[in-house]
């Protein structure tokens, strides 16, 4: 290989990696605050409403390059046996339904984002596509949010409503089967992402 050709490869290389570079500097990325993040469970019963709430959760955000927001990477991830509703039969009932000795996380990744709108200049309504993986079922789902930018944090807040049975859980029943968990739950959250 001559030296004008070797040159050729070393410029392209040079090139190529300060592409690159400027990509990561210019792209935005948060991590979850499980201190100031909230994830709901809220259910129905023959008995009663119930709520879980998870003690434990983590995920990325990263904002694109560019002026507009706009998100390319989403991912959050929940500790099955951190879902706590202050009532130990009613957990245990849980964590049986989702079969966390098996599948120990429930997990949420961006397939694709659907539409971004402008509220403000600090707000935006959102809707993204993403896998859903419950009980070590993934299921595509359509998740309608809002975001806002609080200083260095991105703060994500929303509502998704499904049926257990897509996941291919059983709804949890107690007291030998004379109190019945409802199929249809809503997951709610909050999440704070900071800043890195």
């Amino acid at each position: 290989m001559n030296n004008v050709m070797k040159s050729r490869i070393l410029i392209l290389l040079v090139s190529v990696s300060s592409l690159f570079s400027v990509q990561v500097a210019t792209s935005q990325n948060y991590i979850l605050n499980n201190s100031s993040s909230t994830l709901e469970v809220q259910g129905t019963s023959s008995l009663h409403d119930w709520t879980l709430e998870t003690e434990d959760q983590s995920g990325k955000l990263v904002l694109a390059e560019g002026d507009a927001f706009n998100i390319s990477t989403l991912n959050l991830s929940v500790v099955a046996e951190s879902l706590k509703s202050g009532k130990s039969a009613m957990d245990k009932n849980t964590y049986k339904a989702l079969k966390t000795d098996d599948h120990k996380t429930m997990l949420f990744n961006l397939v694709s984002v659907k539409e971004i709108k402008t509220v403000s200049a600090t707000s935006y309504k959102v809707s993204v596509s993403g896998k859903m993986t419950i009980a070590g079922v993934t299921k595509t789902i359509s998740v309608d949010m809002t975001a806002n930018l609080q200083g260095s944090n991105v703060i994500l807040e929303g509502k998704k409503t499904f049926k257990m049975t897509d996941f291919g859980i059983d709804p949890p029943k107690a007291l030998l089967g004379t109190i019945k968990t409802g199929d249809e739950i809503t997951i709610a959250f909050k999440s704070t992402f900071n800043k890195q």
